[in-house]
């Protein structure tokens, strides 16, 4: 059933509805790894990074609404149940129990970068097919690339 007619071809809107899609679950996701982290950071550090992670997470969750309503907008009901993002879900994230603070940094710095390598490829699959869509996705690449920044710097010089 559709119930929402895009304005988009049906190949830019398979497209963009893809790089949606995707999007959306490392958003998820991201959000996830982040309040797991938040709630298991331990360290000298702790405040600083339980404060920083809480952030990702305002960010994360924030753009994947605004990434859900850009899907239904061109007529692609976006999927973020538990089971499609456990299914699918990829990023780097924490092992179980309590997490360092440098080790916290570290796995959101990975996951913050893998993100956002996968959001680039994602920009250039939609710079034909959508250039609205692909403005969306440039300003949360955007936003992770300071997020990532702000967490490689936590630990900078890097440990060993």
């Amino acid at each position: 059933m559709t119930v929402v007619r895009s304005t988009l071809p049906d190949e830019a809107r398979r497209i963009s509805g893809e790089a949606l899609q995707e999007t959306l679950i490392d958003l998820l996701g991201l959000s996830l790894i982040g309040k797991q982290a938040h709630w298991n950071v331990v360290g000298p550090r702790f405040r600083s990074v339980h404060l920083q992670l809480d952030e990702v997470v305002s960010a994360a969750r924030t753009h994947a609404d605004t990434v859900a309503e850009r899907a239904s907008a061109i007529g692609v009901p976006p999927d973020g149940r538990p089971e499609t993002i456990a299914k699918v879900f990829s990023l780097p994230a924490p092992a179980e129990g309590w997490l360092r603070d440098s080790e916290a940094v570290e796995v959101m710095t990975d996951a913050l970068g893998a993100a956002i390598a996968r959001l680039r490829e994602r920009i250039d699959a939609t710079e034909k097919a959508d250039l609205v869509t692909q403005d969306l996705l440039i300003s949360i690449t955007a936003e992770l690339e300071k997020q990532r920044w702000m967490f490689e710097a936590e630990n900078h010089p890097r440990e060993s």
